[in-house]
């Protein structure tokens, strides 16, 4: 019995792609950088061989002999939402981190909920310039025109948190949102111990990631929990204010509120409602996303769980697969594979 296997081959080179082609290094090397001079028979049989080998080219000593240099833009939403707020500051701490890998990081903002504003920020991107692109927006036709515009001219384009699925966009990095929806309508009807009326804070209709978190949750409260109503809907623009100013007339006009499910943001102004207004004290409540103010309330009983997803692991999922996309390389599925996580207040992770 051996003590040891080897479980990784050594990797095929372009000596051995020659080899097998009989051709030279110099032929090879024209075939792999698509240089003009090579007969269309002898590429055929370059390629061939590099099939047979299983040849992957080790893009990042490639970059670095020809002083390769990724550019890559972020586009985020100008708020104070919390999560937003994590997604730049990651953004920060990645631009610092790969200044060693040739690769330069550079963000926009637009007001919330704002196509017009993706459009022209995205139609003003060039290949001159930017690499990649990683757009956190709106779903809209104009939008998603913009971003296949951008596809044509070559750039590599992402979608995060919230999907782009009609447009030819590369990769979406994000939950499952209809996964998070039904999630959170099973721990609200699991949590509610009695019959009665559920409200949805949403952020806003243009949003793909509110509507699909909706549409989970109202196909499972519809076949699972027939005693709960999903009845009144809060459009909040995920503005705190807003939120905190329609509340009391919600409460006010129905009296049979039992859950309430926060599928966006703006959880400052819910959360000062809820710890103010004394006839929503046993009123369970689902929110969205791990941030300073929703650790707070989980962990004074205002939140009853969160439904969240690590900001962190989105935006080195969106470098990573943008750069891929540039290179026109395969993404590993389950590394850029974004995770629901459930929060009560006994299983908080540490600051």
């Amino acid at each position: 019995m051996k003590d040891t296997t080897e479980l990784t081959r050594p990797k095929p080179t372009v000596n051995d792609i020659a080899r097998v082609a009989g051709v030279s290094l110099a032929t090879v090397d024209r075939v792999l950088n698509a240089r003009p001079g090579v007969r269309d028979v002898t590429i055929e049989k370059v390629n061939k061989a590099i099939a047979e080998l299983g040849f992957v080219r080790d893009t990042a000593a490639a970059n670095l002999a020809r002083r390769r240099q990724y550019r890559l833009m972020f586009i985020l939403p100008e708020t104070d939402n919390e999560f937003v707020i994590a997604l730049d500051a990651e953004i920060t701490a990645q631009s610092e981190r790969l200044l060693h890998q040739r690769t330069r990081l550079k963000r926009r903002t637009i007001p919330p909920f704002d196509p017009q504003a993706m459009v022209r920020i995205l139609d003003s991107v060039t290949t001159q310039d930017t690499d990649g692109v990683a757009i956190f927006g709106p779903e809209t036709p104009s939008v998603r025109d913009a971003v296949n515009r951008a596809k044509e001219r070559g750039i590599a384009v992402a979608t995060m948190v919230s999907d782009l699925p009609s447009s030819i966009r590369d990769h979406f990095i994000g939950i499952d949102n209809v996964a998070a929806g039904r999630t959170a309508a099973l721990l609200m009807g699991r949590f509610v111990r009695k019959a009665g009326r559920i409200l949805i804070v949403t952020g806003s209709r243009l949003a793909r990631d509110h509507l699909e978190r909706r549409a989970g949750f109202d196909a499972v409260m519809a076949n699972k929990f027939p005693n709960l109503e999903v009845a009144a809907t809060i459009e909040g623009r995920d503005d705190p204010e807003l939120i905190g100013s329609l509340l009391p007339v919600v409460f006010e006009k129905n009296s049979e509120i039992v859950g309430i499910y926060s599928s966006a943001a703006g959880n400052g102004g819910l959360i000062e409602f809820l710890e103010k207004d004394t006839s929503s004290r046993d009123v369970v409540v689902i929110a969205h996303e791990l941030t300073q103010t929703s650790r707070t309330a989980l962990s004074k009983g205002t939140f009853d769980a969160l439904i969240s997803q690590d900001s962190g692991h989105i935006i080195r999922s969106a470098i990573r697969v943008l750069k891929s996309a540039a290179d026109k390389l395969p993404i590993d599925p389950k590394q850029e594979r974004i995770r629901i996580d459930v929060y009560l207040s006994e299983n908080l992770p540490p600051l």
